[in-house]
């Protein structure tokens, strides 16, 4: 069955590696060690993603978590530095999707988010309209690797998991596309995901990048 759409994360595909100053004044400002911050971070991240939590709601309840008490303007820089975070684009991998986009197959973005960074991203990148599908997790209520996501961008494309490519830098969000049927890869970089196209016999389909 012939490729006619292709899905990417957002954070570490279509963005790069969050820059050190970002994390650096995450640190200063929350005044926690770089153990106990990322602890915290990523066993509250799943309630942003799922929209549980707001941007402001996460810091609050990383804060109470953490026992510390932080006032409101440090509560707004904390979500700003935290949008800036995933705000450094992976410009080789939006080129290659408008070569798709020229190739003619649809494109999306399927990925876990909150309010305040998308809300960030809007500001930022017009190329967010150029895709013909934007799932993000916190306005569904639903987050990778829930099969529940997946199935819903396939229905909103009209496509069947055959004919559909998905891009992830996890190995579970991977695995779940995977157990649906969606071809699906891990990206580490452009220079592994060339390789892996031409592996999988997916250059005869797809630009490479």
């Amino acid at each position: 069955m012939a490729l006619r759409a292709v899905l990417f994360d957002y954070g570490m595909v279509l963005s790069v590696q969050p820059p050190a100053e970002a994390h650096a004044a995450l640190l200063r400002l929350s005044g926690l060690s770089e153990e106990k911050l990322d602890s915290l971070y990523w066993a509250n991240r799943p309630a942003y993603d799922l929209g549980t939590l707001t941007g402001e709601g996460f810091w609050r309840k990383l804060a109470q978590d953490a026992a510390i008490s932080l006032p409101p303007s440090t509560i707004d820089e904390l979500v700003a530095w935290d949008c800036r975070m995933w705000m450094d684009e992976n410009s080789a991998m939006i080129a290659w999707q408008l070569a798709l986009k020229k190739r003619g197959l649809l494109t999306g973005i399927l990925s876990n988010m909150g309010d305040a960074v998308l809300a960030a991203m809007k500001r930022k990148f017009d190329w967010l309209d150029r895709f013909d599908l934007l799932v993000w997790s916190y306005q569904l209520h639903l987050a990778k690797p829930d099969p529940a996501i997946f199935r819903y961008a396939l229905g909103k494309l009209n496509v069947a998991p055959a004919e559909t490519l998905f891009i992830d830098d996890r190995t579970d969000n991977v695995d779940a596309a995977r157990a649906l049927g969606i071809q699906s890869l891990v990206f580490s970089g452009i220079e592994q995901l060339r390789a892996d196209l031409v592996a999988h016999d997916l250059s005869k389909e797809l630009p490479l990048p």
